[in-house]
């Protein structure tokens, strides 16, 4: 199992109090759409922690990132088949519509 680093840490006790702050919210307010909101942006604070957390890390303490070598090669014109949309020019083109 790898070990958790000391930010990740700190964060999950921030989000600790987050949540139980929220829900002391929720207690008073009730399911308002603002408490609401809250409770969904707390999710989505521990999705993303989780996902941080599931990261690759090297000895170094930093995350691998694979690069992708990008081309100054045109792009394959059979890629914009007759399906294609032209966004921003005009609209829907294509012919399947």
């Amino acid at each position: 199992m790898m070990s958790v680093s000391v930010e990740l840490k700190s964060f999950n006790r921030a989000v600790e109090d987050l949540r139980a702050a929220v829900r002391s919210l929720h207690g008073r307010y009730g399911d308002v759409p603002a408490v609401s909101r809250l409770r969904n942006d707390l999710e989505r604070l521990e999705i993303d922690v989780r996902d941080l957390a599931a990261l690759p890390i090297l000895r170094s303490g930093t995350a691998t990132v694979e690069m992708q070598q990008l081309t100054d090669e045109p792009y394959d014109t059979a890629m914009w088949a007759e399906d294609a949309d032209d966004e921003g020019l005009g609209g829907y083109r294509g012919t399947s519509r």
